[in-house]
């Protein structure tokens, strides 16, 4: 079962990249969306097994590296976090699937666009289900891989092969470190089997090593260079550039790749070596940190933004920050649970916006919008329901794993937990905000789009809108189906899979603080209707007045600028010096260059020889005897 779960989203990929243009469009979007499918009710038959008899395997696909006693098998390892990781991958992809069938009809490349989704969905299941740090490290550059083929799948558009680039780029920065880590991991423990290493960190937790003449402990230096990785792939700030731009993509990729799949890898990465962090403070408190300043900071930028998709896009990072703070204090559980119920409700938004993007004709701009609630219903329900789960609303599925975020951490009990909670609950209404912005300038107020008029905008096909209807449910009942089962003081479920050495006590939170959250997520809803709605011209006024700290927040930051200013230009600069200087002036020009212009300079001057007269041969043969015979007398 196993082997089928993780090999059918390959095969599917195969048949439809090679054979793709012979077997037609409609059979391999078929037949991708049915193979992954297959993977995804399997993977549900996997969880059952795990939650009702602890299940747990390691199948061995095949011995991949043995060289004395160093030996990595390439395996598939189920455990409850992988079970957890199986339904989310396979069970988003699916339907992301079929709902590309639908929002990709247009496009003369669909067999290709599949194949990429069906490999991508492989990628992150090898990822998911390694036993070691190397397969792992194989799924992690496969999703990278397959991240830049389609986010660069409109590789005519520039904006989509720049973003593409620098996703790519941005990743292997993170992935610099991640690898590293592993060397690290494999030198000192002389394995890269999670099990052999695991049980080893305890004997090491004290080890001192020397980089650049400072003493740094092992376990501390390990742990942030695989936080470094999760951090190019989770996107956390200083290595969050690459996902608002990684837009430019179809919308069914924003969904699959950066909301419910990818973007998760750094988060699982961490709990997955929650055996590595727990021996760490340093490292733990360092997550947390870089958590919260990314969930406040991506809160910030959405406030502003006008294009639909970039909206979701940065409170996709905001809430991956949530999940590494939940991390950085020892709720590893928590952070798991709102991964998994994230996993819904921003699909769902992803796809809602896909469906309001198709409506209007490819219009992404809101202030373009507004209006069409009544011309588009469903697609205004669907939308409204993922809002609510996203910003906490009582009853649905963030409500019950954001809140027990800011609560775990909150419960931490010292200087880092109690920030970390503030800064939850600060975000938490800066995510209300945006959020309700996005439905009221989009759905409310005046229709503004002079490209389309107000007749034209219909609802999105059947096939887009029965998969955002899945997501729906997911996104009510999730949470408060699974709560007792992840985060409940009696769950079981974990077993050995995540690790707490100083586990959390489940003690009851202060009243406010179980109230707090909520009132205010509920009260920003008027607050923005009138906004946003109502009076436009408070906000406006205060727009003229704060307008650098405005242009502050949409340049975003300027992390682009400043990461232009020093990295980007100062390297064009010095590529284009090695290019004309070097390159052209020097080794083309003595190289390649020069030497043909000597041989067809010496060629224009040989012809001449070539008179037809019998003494000018006579005359060249006499020269080169005398030039022979001087060698010989001189050597």
């Amino acid at each position: 079962m196993e082997y089928i779960i993780i090999f059918l989203p390959l095969l599917g990929s195969i048949i439809s990249g090679f054979f793709g243009k012979k077997l037609g469009d409609n059979f391999c979007q078929i037949l991708t969306s049915l193979l992954v499918s297959i993977s995804a009710i399997l993977s549900l038959f996997i969880f059952y097994k795990v939650l009702n008899s602890d299940y747990s395997s390691n199948k061995l696909i095949f011995s991949w590296i043995s060289s004395g006693e160093f030996l990595v098998n390439w395996s598939i390892k189920i455990d409850p976090l992988t079970s957890v990781m199986l339904v989310v991958v396979s069970l988003i992809s699916s339907i992301i699937h079929f709902y590309s069938i639908g929002y990709m009809s247009h496009d003369p490349h669909k067999p290709r666009f599949m194949a990429y989704l069906s490999l991508f969905t492989f990628a992150m299941l090898t990822l998911v289900t390694a036993d070691n740090f190397l397969q792992l490290f194989f799924g992690w550059e496969g999703v990278g891989l397959c991240s830049y083929l389609l986010i660069g799948f409109w590789y005519k558009k520039p904006a989509a092969n720049a973003a593409a680039i620098k996703a790519f780029i941005v990743n292997r920065v993170g992935d610099f470190g991640f690898a590293i880590g592993i060397f690290l991991i494999f030198f000192y423990y002389g394995t890269v089997n999670y099990q052999e290493v695991f049980e080893q960190t305890s004997l090491l937790s004290n080890k001192e090593i020397v980089l650049l003449g400072f003493e740094f402990n092992l376990i501390t230096v390990i742990c942030l260079l695989l936080f470094i990785g999760s951090m190019g792939k989770s996107a956390q700030i200083f290595l969050h550039t690459w996902l608002p731009d990684a837009m430019e993509g179809p919308t069914p990729v924003s969904a699959l790749i950066h909301a419910a799949t990818m973007v998760t890898a750094g988060v699982f990465l961490v709990v997955r070596c929650s055996p590595l962090f727990e021996y760490s403070e340093v490292a733990l408190n360092i997550v947390a940190v870089v958590g919260m300043t990314t969930a406040f900071f991506a809160a910030t930028v959405a406030l502003v933004q006008n294009d639909i998709k970039k909206i979701v896009a940065y409170s996709t990072c905001s809430q991956l920050g949530y999940m590494f703070f939940a991390a950085g204090v020892g709720a590893y559980h928590v952070a798991m649970f709102h991964l998994f119920t994230h996993a819904f409700f921003k699909a769902l938004l992803f796809l809602g916006a896909g469906c309001v993007i198709h409506s209007f004709k490819e219009e992404q701009d809101t202030r373009a919008m507004g209006g069409v609630w009544k011309r588009i219903p469903y697609t205004y329900s669907l939308m409204i329901i993922g809002t609510l789960a996203l910003t906490g609303f009582p009853f649905l599925s963030g409500y019950y794993s954001k809140d027990a975020i800011i609560e775990f951490a909150y419960l931490k009990g010292n200087t880092v937990g109690y920030f970390a909670a503030a800064v939850g609950i600060f975000t938490a209404i800066l995510t209300a905000i945006y959020s309700w912005r996005l439905i009221f300038k989009t759905f409310h107020g005046k229709f503004n789009n002079k490209k389309n008029t107000i007749s034209t905008i219909e609802e999105s096909s059947i096939s887009m809108l029965i998969p955002c209807s899945l997501l729906a449910i997911g996104s009510i009942s999730a949470g408060i189906l699974f709560k007792e089962l992840f985060i409940g003081a009696e769950t079981q479920f974990w077993n050995n899979s995540i690790l707490f050495l100083n586990p959390l006590q489940h003690s009851h939170p202060p009243l406010w603080l179980l109230l707090l959250t909520p009132i205010l997520v509920i009260l920003a809803i008027p607050v923005a209707f009138y906004l946003f709605v109502k009076n436009k011209e408070i906000l406006d006024k205060l727009i003229s007045k704060n307008y650098k700290f405005y242009n502050f927040l949409i340049n975003k930051w300027y992390f682009d600028d400043l990461y232009n200013f020093i990295f980007v230009e100062p390297i064009k600069k010095i590529g284009l010096f090695f290019w004309k200087k070097g390159d052209i002036n020097i080794i083309d020009r003595y190289g390649p260059d020069g030497i043909s212009k000597l041989v067809k300079t010496i060629s224009n001057k040989a012809i001449n020889f070539q008179s037809g007269y019998l003494y000018h041969y006579a005359f060249v043969m006499l020269i080169g005897f005398s030039v022979l015979l001087t060698y010989l007398i001189l050597y």
